[in-house]
């Protein structure tokens, strides 16, 4: 965050597995705990900066990607919407919200990967309808803003309760 590479364990049968998003550089993954790395965004992302990594723990190759670093600062890459990738990081669909800018979390529900909160602060510099609390529950092919507070204010973060993920 803030210029510094956010990483995210995926698990598998090895636990090695890792993705990291940089704020300018893409998705990068690694098999083999960090030794090697390989960019698995390229060709497939509209923004190289990465805001956000999510793995649905109980199927490791669904995993959801927020465009945009949540780190705010004078030279920022905007980003250009969510990613999905259900084989592992070997291709990915986009699924929209184009507009969200910075993504500062990507939450999916621990039981049901077709149900994902994205946390959208917005356009970095300038007022956009695009920001706040979007939910699927199918899978991203379609959105729901389900808390907006203004053009101006965003949100960065969300957390699911562990004991009960209905609770953000």
């Amino acid at each position: 965050r803030g210029g510094r590479a956010t990483t995210v364990c995926g698990v598998n049968e090895e636990q090695f597995t890792f993705y990291m998003g940089t704020s300018g550089g893409g998705l990068w993954k690694t098999l083999d705990g960090g030794l090697s790395w390989k960019n698995i965004s390229d060709g497939y992302f509209k923004s190289p900066s990465i805001g956000s990594i999510s793995v649905f723990q109980n199927d490791p190759s669904i995993v959801y990607v927020g465009t945009g670093s949540d780190g705010i600062r004078s030279n920022v890459i905007v980003g250009k919407g969510v990613y999905k990738s259900d084989n592992a990081g070997s291709s990915w669909k986009y699924l929209g919200l184009k507009d969200a800018g910075q993504i500062g979390a990507v939450e999916i529900h621990p039981k049901n990967p077709d149900v994902v909160f994205v946390a959208a602060i917005g356009q970095p510099f300038k007022s956009n309808k695009e920001r706040g609390l979007f939910k699927s529950t199918n899978g991203g092919k379609s959105w729901e803003k389900v808390l907006f507070l203004s053009e101006e204010i965003g949100i960065v973060d969300i957390e699911l309760s562990p004991d009960n993920p209905d609770i953000i």
